[in-house]
């Protein structure tokens, strides 16, 4: 593959390490890796009722000692953080297994960790022996590529619909993959750790915004394509096992990207702010003139405009926010809403929120 070519919406098959080698530098917006976890089983697994149960015994989860468990952890963290953009981000899923030698390594390499995440299954496994504690978490670790890095994406005001409109927390209640979710080939898993599509909704909604580039490294039957397509994002996926290379393939090919009014709807309402209007903007577009009045809402204190855009009112001077805090006696005020000016229209006292409103519809 040519170092200046992705192969974008696409499927790779081959090792994650040696693939990512031919990615150019600093190319995709976000990373969601759901690594083997070495699992380390020793023997079968039994129900009660003498049932076996279909437990993670795949050649992929098997090393033979953790060096070499540490040593490919390295080596995948290595070329993702190369390849993830200077404000990109990277999410890593694990369980006790594994996890904590993820963290580590992934802290040796200078990635910069923002949150831990607990996925808490509602209808987790039971563990059948009674001898532990039912297994009912995985933890999912959210970094940048450095603690400089001063930039990522998050969208908070997004998260929020996820939770009632409050502040989504670290602990995430959602199912097993189960159901109709649950890829069958001849009645049998096509994949025994497929990811609940609900789970990679949230991280890539987080953490990314319509277009940008996901990649997955271990794409397995392509929950990850499924789930960016549906969303509007462009996707990589690399996957080694060849049935599930087809899989995933078929699964995306089912599913419509969203387009027009779709993909719109889709940008988060965090990346829907209205265009920053400064207040000396007023006086640039002679909406306002230096020297005009305005009235504070609650305290009737009357200011006058300065030419470089502050107020000054009793021998106080500052910004329409730090003279309306002053007056009003508050640590903060929201100075568009609280100065009045007068309409030459209709000779009316209203908010400067008026005039910054009517700027921004005429720049639409």
């Amino acid at each position: 593959m040519s170092k200046d070519k992705l192969p974008v919406d696409e499927i790779v098959q081959g090792d994650c390490i040696d693939i990512l080698k031919g990615f150019p530098a600093c190319s995709v917006d976000l990373i969601f890796a759901d690594p083997p976890y070495n699992l380390q089983l020793r023997g079968d697994l039994w129900r009660p009722n003498m049932t076996k149960v279909d437990a993670v015994t795949d050649e992929w989860d098997q090393f033979s000692s953790f060096e070499k468990y540490d040593r490919f952890t390295r080596e995948w963290l290595e070329a993702c953080r190369r390849v993830l953009k200077p404000k990109g981000t990277l999410w890593v899923i694990g369980t006790y297994h594994n996890i904590y030698r993820v963290g580590s390594i992934l802290m040796d390499l200078g990635y910069w960790i923002l949150n831990d995440v607990v996925w808490v299954k509602t209808n987790p496994m039971p563990n059948f022996r009674g001898v532990r504690f039912t297994n009912a978490h995985e933890t999912l670790l959210w970094a940048k590529k450095s603690e400089k890095q001063k930039g990522y994406t998050f969208n908070h005001h997004a998260m929020k619909a996820y939770n009632d409109g409050k502040q989504m927390r670290s602990d995430w209640y959602l199912p097993l993959c189960t159901g109709p979710e649950r890829i069958m080939v001849n009645g049998e898993k096509a994949h025994t750790t497929q990811k609940p599509e609900a789970l990679l909704e949230r991280v890539i909604v987080s953490s990314s915004m319509p277009g940008d580039l996901v990649l997955d490294p271990f794409f397995g039957t392509g929950t990850t394509g499924a789930v960016a397509r549906r969303l509007g994002r462009h996707y990589i996926g690399i996957e080694r096992d060849a049935s599930y290379v087809e899989v995933a393939r078929q699964r995306i090919a089912g599913i419509a990207a969203p387009t027009g009014e779709e993909l719109e709807a889709l940008i988060p309402p965090d990346a829907r702010k209205p265009e920053r209007v400064p207040f000396t903007r007023l006086l640039e577009l002679g909406l306002l003139q230096v020297g005009d009045r305005l009235t504070h809402r609650e305290s009737g204190t009357i200011a006058t405009i300065n030419a470089d855009g502050t107020l000054t009112a009793d021998g106080k001077t500052g910004s329409i926010h730090r003279l309306g805090a002053e007056v009003q006696g508050t640590p903060s005020c929201n100075g568009w809403l609280h100065w009045l000016y007068r309409d030459k229209a209709s000779g009316e006292q209203k908010p400067l929120e008026a005039l910054r409103d009517a700027v921004r519809n005429k720049s639409k």
